[in-house]
């Protein structure tokens, strides 16, 4: 039985202990009631026991419910897969004596199980769950992390266009100027190792509204500051900052949307943050020629980021269901005066070794160890360095060639983002086809049914390359047709990414979010370090040339989609992580108690 398998094991036992028959120890069974400690009131023990079969029955009720069964599972795993949770129901090895009560008290007797104090969902109307909103206040919210989310990717970017007049002021060459963009997306492989445990510890709201105010007030360091080390600087830790949108807000849709919405949402979150990057050019480049300076590009993001933070702070409601489920608790100690109310997740002791085990550790080794994982991920770590690499390799096409003014210059990229929209448009229109082959399935996914977009978008991102570099050469040939090379390369590029991390996902399942870690990690080193060589490739090979390069390699990159839709089952089955065997016992600590029937799990809500 491989970890997976084990964490299999662990989470439906949490999930659904009903279905194990398990004796009770001695000191956990519950006390039963005799003639010295019930009432003398015949009648009302009737009808206490009256009510506490009503309860029962209707809680058995519930949860024969296909929606609460999922969503009891995906919160016994969510809580499974929290930062700490190795340490709930039992004490840190000390080995110093125990304290004394004080004053003279003796130790208190045991109290009843935890189980009977941890508060849950109603049912699968609760309107606490964000999944039962009103789709009004869903789409509010969403269009307001959008929003958020369009603000950093917007950010990373728009200093591109001010690379050229920083360096000239402060007398570095132009590549030392681009460190201002290779610092900031530096900051987007580091930030979600911290603000990713924190949306899983404290819920989504509080990491957000924390990262957008810093996000904020750094983009003002960077307006304001004096010299080039200032700038540097606050650019890396606005990137850090920045990350946490990237990172929180689509774990926020899942929380909000179901099986039947969630990838269209995702598929529109993803747009905003590619588009993002792509945007800010020609917006910098008329702030940049204008009266306004390049100091302007950094006060118009820092204006756009405390107006997505005042949104958040006012407006953003918690979605992460274990932490509404500790309001719901709080709320419940605070009327009925009853302390050991509580929910799931407030048990939680926070653990650094498992935090780093989780978060730094795991996903290192998921990312050199797993094929998988380390092809797609170097794949997509080629297409986002050259998302960035297209920020100097534009300018130097559509300005130093056509002699485009650098506001005009970046009108060009509306060629990409008009290909990001067809190929968001294109997802959309595969996933009733999809739906159809995971309900024929028995709603359990195959991972490579997300393959055939990532080939198709990785032929047509290389074409877009071939097109790009032999249409931009030489002036002669007419602006419009680089342009338009933009459809192929942006299509291309959200093709792959959004199939790519659909694949991770269904793939690892539990294991996803360490898989992704480590995906974004290498992809944003290249995205930080392709616009350092950009110039000098570019120069030296000229745009036809390089531009023949690149899509050499992206043609070679094909195969590796290829590879994974004839033997990606079977390098899956290898795999210490991916679990796709029927979990069979090994040892007897992972044993399953006695009539357990072992089935894979099939939902994809556990990550």
């Amino acid at each position: 039985m491989n970890e997976a398998d084990r964490e299999m094991v662990r989470n439906e036992r949490d999930a659904s202990p009903e279905r194990f028959s398990v004796v009770r120890p001695s000191h956990e069974i519950e006390r039963i009631a005799t003639a010295s400690s019930t009432s003398t009131d015949s009648s009302g023990s009737v009808a206490r026991r009256e009510a506490s079969m009503s309860r029962m029955s209707t809680q058995r009720d519930l949860e024969r419910h296909p929606t609460v069964i999922s969503r009891i599972h995906t919160a016994r795993s969510q809580h499974a897969g929290t930062i700490g949770r190795s340490l709930t129901g039992k004490s840190r090895e000390s080995r110093r004596p125990l304290p004394e009560m004080g004053l003279g008290k003796p130790y208190p007797p045991l109290l009843p199980a935890q189980e009977e104090y941890v508060v849950e969902f109603t049912g699968p109307d609760d309107p606490l769950h964000a999944q039962n909103w009103p789709m009004k206040k869903k789409m509010l919210t969403a269009v307001m992390l959008g929003y958020t989310t369009l603000v950093s990717a917007f950010t990373s970017s728009i200093f591109s266009t001010a690379t050229r007049t920083v360096a000239a002021q402060y007398h570095v060459s132009t590549e030392v100027g681009l460190l201002g963009l290779s610092l900031y997306v530096l900051g987007f492989a580091l930030g979600p190792t911290f603000w990713a445990p924190l949306s899983e510890l404290r819920g989504r709201r509080l990491p957000i509204v924390i990262s957008m105010f810093g996000f904020s007030i750094f983009q003002v360091g960077v307006a304001a500051a004096k010299d080039l080390q200032t700038i540097f600087l606050c650019r890396f830790w606005g990137g850090i900052f920045g990350a946490c949108p990237l990172a929180v807000v689509a774990a926020v849709f899942s929380d909000m949307f179901d099986n039947r919405t969630r990838g269209l949402a995702i598929t529109v979150f993803s747009m905003t943050v590619f588009t993002g990057p792509l945007l800010a050019p020609f917006i910098g480049g008329f702030i940049v020629e204008s009266y306004l300076g390049w100091r302007w590009t950094e006060w118009l993001v820092a204006i756009m980021g405390f107006a997505a933070f005042f949104l958040d702070l006012f407006f953003l409601e918690e979605t992460y269901p274990p932490v509404i489920l500790i309001s719901k608790a709080a709320e419940l100690r605070r009327r009925t005066k009853n302390w050991g109310i509580h929910a799931k997740q407030e048990e939680i002791e926070i653990d650094f070794n498992e935090l780093i085990t989780k978060n730094f550790s795991r996903p290192m080794r998921l990312l050199f160890t797993e094929p998988i994982v380390l092809l797609l991920s170097i794949y997509m770590a080629f297409i986002y360095g050259l998302l960035y690499l297209f920020l100097t390799a534009y300018p130097i096409v559509f300005q130093e060639i056509h002699g485009m003014s650098g506001g005009v210059g970046g009108l060009p990229y509306f060629g990409m983002i008009i290909g990001m929209i067809s190929a968001g448009i294109y997802i959309v229109l595969t996933q009733p086809s999809y739906n159809k082959k995971l309900v024929a399935n028995n709603n359990v996914p195959v991972p490579e049914w997300r393959i055939p977009p990532i080939i198709i978008g990785g032929l047509s991102f290389a074409g877009g390359l071939f097109w790009f570099g032999w249409s931009g050469y030489k002036k002669d040939i007419h602006w419009i047709v680089p342009t338009l090379s933009g459809l192929l390369t942006g299509f291309g590029l959200l093709s792959i990414f959004l199939q790519a991390l659909n694949y991770l996902v269904d793939a690892y399942l539990m294991f996803a979010a360490s898989a992704i870690a480590g995906n974004t990690f290498l992809r944003s080193l290249a995205g930080a370090g392709f616009p350092l060589f950009s110039q000098y490739m570019f120069k030296a090979l000229g745009v036809n040339w390089a531009g023949t390069l690149l899509g050499c390699v992206a043609l070679c990159l094909v195969p590796i989609p290829v590879a994974f839709l004839i033997y990606g089952e079977r390098i899956r089955r290898k795999s210490a992580f991916a679990p796709t065997k029927p979990l069979e016992p090994v040892s007897e600590e992972d044993d399953p108690p006695a009539g357990l029937v072992q089935e894979k799990t099939k939902t994809d809500e556990n990550v």
